[in-house]
Parts: C-alpha cells; sequence; structure tokens
C-alpha cells in the first residue's frame, strides 16, 4: 500500500478533530515535523524513503484528537496515550503497520516495556520505540517543535537536558539521533510560524 497522498491525511485529520482549534494546532504542528524531517532529510547520509517520511510526519499525532473533551477541554493527564490512541486510528482506517507505527514509535525517545512498568504508564506494556530509519527520524524531528500554549520550537540542548529527567539513557539515545541526523535549522520555520524558540 502506497503511503497516503497529502489530500488524504488533511481529510483524515479533518475527520478526527473536534474543533478548528484543535485541527489547527495538530495539523499546524505536523506540518512542521514534516519540515523538519525534510530539512534533516536533505542533509543526506540518510536512507529514508521519503513518501514514508512525509506520511509518518504528519500522521504520528492523529491520536491527540481523542483526547479533547466534549466541552472543548483537553485530557493532559492521559496525554501519553496518544501514541496508542493514534496507532488504533490508524489501524481502524485499514492502514498497514508500517504506517501505523509512527503513532505509537514518537513519545519521548522511545518507550519499552520495562519503562512502562517501572513508570505505572497508563498504556499497555510493550516496546514503543522507533526502529526504521523513517520512524527514528520522524521521532527525532517531533522534538523540535512543542504543542504548548505558545506552540515554540525547541534547541536541541533544552530538549537533551529536558529529556535527562527520564534517565540518563534516555539523554544519551537523543544525544546519539543527533550524531546521526544532526540539528536542524529552526530559522526558516521561526520565520513562517512565529512561534519562539526555547
Amino acid at each position: 500500500m502506497p503511503a497516503p497522498s497529502d489530500q488524504e491525511i488533511r481529510a483524515l485529520h479533518m475527520k478526527y478533530a473536534p474543533s478548528q482549534e484543535a485541527f489547527d494546532l495538530v495539523y499546524t504542528h505536523s506540518r512542521i515535523v514534516r519540515g523538519i524531517a525534510e530539512q534533516l532529510l536533505r542533509k543526506g547520509g540518510h536512507d529514508a524513503d521519503p513518501d514514508l517520511v512525509r506520511a509518518g510526519s504528519m500522521l504520528h499525532d492523529i491520536g491527540v484528537y481523542p483526547l479533547y473533551t466534549p466541552s472543548g477541554g483537553f485530557d493532559h493527564s492521559g496525554y501519553l496515550r496518544h501514541g496508542v490512541l493514534g496507532h488504533g486510528i490508524l489501524a481502524d482506517e485499514g492502514f498497514p503497520e508500517e504506517i501505523c507505527r509512527f503513532c505509537s514509535r514518537h513519545t519521548g525517545v522511545g518507550l519499552s516495556a520495562a519503562d512502562v512498568r517501572a513508570q505505572g504508564l497508563p498504556i499497555p506494556a510493550a516496546d514503543y520505540i522507533a526502529e526504521s530509519a523513517e520512524e527514528e527520524l520522524v521521532m527525532y524531528a517531533d522534538k523540535f517543535h512543542s504543542k504548548t500554549d505558545p506552540p515554540v520550537f525547541v534547541s536541541a540542548g533544552t530538549y537533551s537536558e529536558s529529556v535527562r529527567r527520564f534517565g540518563e539513557d534516555k539523554k544519551e539515545r537523543f544525544e546519539l539521533l543527533r550524531k546521526r541526523f544532526g540539528d536542524p535549522d529552526p530559522t526558516p520555520f521561526m520565520a513562517e510560524y512565529g512561534h519562539a524558540l526555547v
């Protein structure tokens, strides 16, 4: 099955977004992650499939939409579940596992079953670790933009220090990804979207 087109992806976001505000936040974030991933791809030295990277970037956060409440609020306490929720949405839509995995494999720098059990996380105890070059690139690109209020770009140094609170192994994993993919240049995205850098 070929990767879904941009039109199909936008239609999926429209289908699951409970409001225009939710659509704007998640879809814009997805476009930014796509842009960062494509910028890193252009630097070369990677064997990732550009079409899979495009689709994965645009679909990785589709599971955020079910966390909006009917009243328009947001279930922040359940946010960690968005990857598993997104995987389920895409599976229900008939997408192959290769596409669904972008949702469940992008949280942090990867969650192992041991992480899930040790931290008492509200998801099934399983390994949620990016494995393919495409999954790793999308997961990595996602670290450089946050859907906070207001949304911000995140520098490599800031993320590296913040991920340390989950263990030195997580910081080391991020630093290995930096060596592999390089640091993105957020300048063109900051100019286009107007989000600050932290």
